[in-house]
């Protein structure tokens, strides 16, 4: 299971990645395999403000649907627009050309209460 050791992780299977007061979100590795082939994924909070832990959007798989948790508080600003073509680049590249949405951080300071790569990876044994 491929875990990034520079990325955060919520114990909802979101990872983000921050750069100055922007944070990149997606799903994880493990998230994507246990769905299994993504078909389609739903964002319609561009523009919104949400609060930690809220529903940011929900990610279709064959067998399920799940929703999609955000994991720090923010206003999300942009929609991985190549996944209404591709939803199944989550499944290939989760941390790469998988992301989901980005986010204008509106608590910084909330990533320090997400998991590390090494608290994640004892989350999902």
């Amino acid at each position: 299971m491929n875990i990034p050791q520079n990325l955060k992780y919520s114990s909802d299977h979101e990872w983000i990645s921050v750069e100055g007061d922007i944070a990149t979100i997606g799903i994880t590795d493990f998230a994507q395999s246990q769905l299994g082939d993504i078909v389609f994924v739903d964002v319609n909070t561009v523009g919104d403000s949400l609060n930690q832990n809220e529903v940011f959007g929900s990610i279709e798989a064959v067998k399920t649907v799940s929703d999609a948790f955000i994991p720090a508080s923010g206003e999300i600003i942009e929609f991985n627009e190549q996944l209404e073509d591709a939803p199944e680049k989550v499944n290939q590249d989760p941390y790469g050309d998988g992301w989901i949405i980005k986010v204008k951080l509106s608590n910084p300071s909330e990533i320090d209460n997400l998991l590390s790569a090494e608290q994640y990876q004892n989350i999902i044994g």
